[in-house]
């Protein structure tokens, strides 16, 4: 990390993890330019998780970009990596010159509206590098995003801004859960962006 997060931005987590959150990293112009060719251009297929030996498929959408086809397995289904584009080429390096950390993948989420969320769980797939950071950007709808201390049960909660960028990084997948709850109160799209680190033939 750099001084951007260990001075300028304090840790939002109180003990046994590390997130960081910039705010807005980009103008709301920017922000909507890239919130219109996310939603329009990118190639999303509905996501799929094997639950108890049944195939779920979910109404949010998701997307995987990385630096080879690598393949990335969580909820039991795996997924090959789509070559970059220019765009998101442009945000992983934006991400990047911000935290001083390197990505080579990104998982994209499309919510279509405050109904689609994400559950509790933490990013601990054997795949990503071990407390490695991830860098989540958000578009478009204001969502909260909870943590919960796997132990203790302490919640950490923020709403998460249109153009900006949160950090989880260290012990944060250890020792955490995060969430994304659905809410009523929103009824237009929400799009993330995680730039992650994968390890491939680790053993």
């Amino acid at each position: 990390m750099d001084l951007f997060s260990t001075e300028e931005f304090p840790n939002l987590l109180p003990a046994d993890g590390e997130v960081y959150y910039y705010g807005k990293i980009m103008s709301l112009k920017k922000a909507m330019f890239f919130y219109d060719y996310l939603l329009n251009k990118v190639a999303w297929k509905n996501d799929e998780a094997v639950i108890f030996g049944k195939l779920i498929v979910t109404k949010r959408k998701v997307a995987w970009y990385g630096d080879e086809p690598f393949e990335y397995t969580y909820s039991n289904t795996t997924k090959y990596a789509l070559p970059w584009t220019n765009e998101l080429l442009e945000l992983k390096q934006m991400v990047e010159k911000r935290t001083g950390e390197t990505f080579n993948s990104c998982l994209l989420n499309l919510y279509h509206d405050g109904a689609e969320g994400m559950a509790w769980h933490s990013d601990g797939e054997k795949d990503l590098k071990k407390n490695g950071a991830i860098g989540s950007l958000s578009f478009g709808a204001e969502r909260k995003f909870a943590f919960k201390h796997k132990t203790n049960k302490q919640k950490v909660e923020l709403v998460l801004e249109k153009g900006s960028l949160l950090v989880m990084t260290g012990t944060t997948q250890t020792n955490w859960l995060h969430r994304l709850p659905a809410t009523k109160k929103v009824s237009t799209p929400r799009i993330n962006l995680t730039f992650r680190t994968i390890e491939e033939n680790k053993s």
